[in-house]
């Protein structure tokens, strides 16, 4: 939403319903809170428009492009940004909002971009990079988890896209890669060289809540710097670690 987006697409899977309640109206609680004189401006933000977010649903398992292309009809013939939520990203703005500045200047496609050490690249999508102008770099070509020792550079795709239409018509061959899946990141390297391409680094700080300790550090590094608690939170990590 910040970054101008104003159609929200939730690729989900069975078990997931708790997302769309989420950014449902609860009645309850509302009336709840109005009986009581309570403010409501804690829960209006999850208060979407009528009609999004649209939730559809990916019935297997096969793959990021595969989900992404599960949403063609509802995105159409449109430019769309992908987001991962266990990524989380924290900046002030967004990292969304930061690449869909870059995206009005640059145009075509824009990835994240995110450096990260050698001995890590092993676990993500590459950036092949060409020529750099401040934090933009042109992609030459993606590649998809290489073995350490052989990554073109340091730069990852930190799971944030801005991608063009075109890109559906591609996963619509459902052509399997890594892993057995369907990957986006072969999708897109097939776009480089037909439509401008460039990844965008983010100033901020990314957390990888896909693993168990990039999730607790995300809810400590958020939690220490949140206004209420912050302070709290720290001493009694510090009673916890002195013991």
């Amino acid at each position: 939403i910040e970054a101008g987006i104003e159609e929200i697409i939730f690729v989900t899977g069975r078990g997931k319903g708790a997302l769309e309640d989420h950014f449902d109206i609860s009645f309850e609680l509302e009336t709840t809170m109005r009986e009581r004189g309570k403010s409501l401006a804690p829960i209006e933000k999850t208060r979407m428009t009528p009609g999004s977010p649209m939730y559809v649903r990916q019935q297997q398992p096969l793959g990021l492009g595969h989900a992404v292309w599960c949403a063609r009809h509802i995105v159409g013939d449109e430019p769309f940004a992908v987001l991962l939520p266990d990524e989380l990203m924290v900046g002030t703005p967004g990292f969304l909002k930061q690449m869909a500045d870059a995206y009005y200047e640059l145009g075509g496609n824009v990835i994240g971009a995110l450096e990260v050490s050698d001995e890590d690249t092993r676990k993500y999508g590459i950036i092949t990079p060409g020529e750099r102008k401040g934090r933009a770099t042109e992609v030459k070509a993606l590649v998809e988890k290489p073995e350490p020792g052989t990554a073109p550079s340091n730069l990852m795709i930190p799971g944030r896209y801005i991608l063009q239409p075109e890109v559906m018509t591609i996963l619509s061959d459902q052509e399997k890669g890594a892993g057995g899946e369907i990957q986006l990141t072969d999708a897109m390297a097939k776009l480089i060289g037909q439509q401008p391409f460039h990844g965008f680094t983010f100033d901020g700080e990314r957390f990888d809540c896909g693993d168990k300790f990039g999730f607790i550090l995300a809810n400590l590094s958020l939690g220490l710097n949140h206004p209420e608690i912050g302070s709290a939170l720290k001493s009694a990590a510090e009673a916890r670690i002195g013991q």
